[in-house]
């Protein structure tokens, strides 16, 4: 019962990751940088906290009570992750919900799983595997072919885009309406893919906070396992750095394009506009709220995170065709996106068999 509660909370999960994008997509009269940027105050400064305080009693005492070495370590991994998080907004932009989550989340597990493994060879630490352990081991070898199939997918993937891009004619918009340029698209994704790896570095340096309300949770509550909650503490110091990277590029962007006046311009809907923001910037919390509530129930991170990811990708490309992001294109061309987002699904299934063979 708990595995199929952890995997019932993963696809909980994976759908608000998934669909997180769609209510931006129906921002009237606002630049991306605005509504990036107002959706992004619900999802790294309003909804982290919120949650925490409905969770973990004290939650802001544990914060305080923190080293400075360990709040600035996951503030600081929280900043790189926010530039990829920053470059995910744009590969969906130029790329689409479709071909721009596959991308990115399929370079995100690749790198994910390989720079913590060559980080640890060279500062080891107990418990953690070093990219010797993977090479030397079945289940490594395993979690190597299943990246290796990844960036299979990935370059599959890319190859649909370049044929998407070629068969559009050089427009910049797609049949959904949506702005499509392979070539920027594909250098952000690639940035996001590997900075998007720093989130999983910023829960490891602020696992103290989290040990600490698992214990204090443990304490008030005897013999009821693991605290369902514990990472909560840790998303809000990681996404007051994902705050400062977006809110910083964002006002610059604002400035540059003369769109400061987006936020109060009578001509657009602002309420609306605002609505629509919070519900996608809280949407995109929440697949971290239910990621650790999984990850509770299952048991095995790895195996969490392959979960979570796979229904990610599944969830991003329904919308992907709701959206007819792929309308104009030829079957061919339409075959090859299915077939890398296969390819990639198939990898994260690869990688995770591999990691529960530990």
């Amino acid at each position: 019962m708990s595995v199929i509660l952890g995997v019932i909370f993963h696809f909980i999960g994976g759908f608000a990751s998934g669909s997180f994008y769609m209510p931006y997509k129906k921002v009237k009269g606002w630049s991306w940088e605005t509504f990036w940027i107002v959706g992004g105050l619900f999802s790294w400064l309003i909804a982290p906290p919120v949650a925490a305080w409905l969770t973990i009693p004290g939650f802001a005492d544990i914060i305080r009570n923190s080293s400075g070495a360990v709040l600035s370590s996951t503030f600081m991994m929280g900043l790189l992750w926010g530039i990829g998080g920053l470059t995910y907004g744009l590969g969906v932009r130029y790329l689409g919900v479709s071909l721009g989550s596959s991308i990115i989340l399929g370079l995100c597990s690749v790198f994910g799983a390989i720079i913590p493994s060559i980080y640890y060879y060279y500062t080891p630490t107990e418990g953690k595997d070093t990219i010797v352990n993977l090479l030397a081991t079945s289940w490594g070898q395993l979690v190597l072919l299943g990246l290796a199939v990844c960036v299979i997918g990935i370059i599959i993937c890319g190859k649909a885009g370049t044929m998407k891009d070629k068969e559009l004619g050089g427009s910049t918009t797609d049949a959904s309406g949506s702005e499509f340029k392979i070539g920027i698209g594909l250098l952000v994704a690639i940035v996001s893919g590997v900075l998007s790896a720093c989130f999983s570095f910023g829960i490891e340096a602020g696992t103290s906070m989290g040990i600490v309300a698992n214990d204090v949770w443990k304490a008030a509550n005897p013999g009821q396992g693991e605290f369902l909650y514990r990472n909560n503490v840790i998303f809000v110091v990681i996404l007051w750095g994902g705050l400062t990277t977006n809110f910083i590029w964002c006002l610059i962007l604002n400035i540059r394009n003369k769109t400061l006046g987006d936020y109060t311009d009578s001509k657009s809907p602002l309420i609306k506009n605002y609505l629509l923001c919070a519900l996608g910037g809280t949407t995109w919390f929440l697949q971290f709220f239910f990621y650790g509530m999984g990850e509770s129930k299952m048991g095995n991170g790895a195996s969490s995170w392959i979960l979570h990811m796979s229904f990610i990708i599944l969830v991003a490309n329904m919308w992907g065709l709701v959206l007819k992001e792929w309308k104009s294109v030829s079957r061919k061309t339409t075959l090859t996106i299915f077939l890398g987002i296969a390819t990639i699904v198939l990898s994260i299934l690869i990688v995770g068999y591999g990691n529960s063979l530990k």
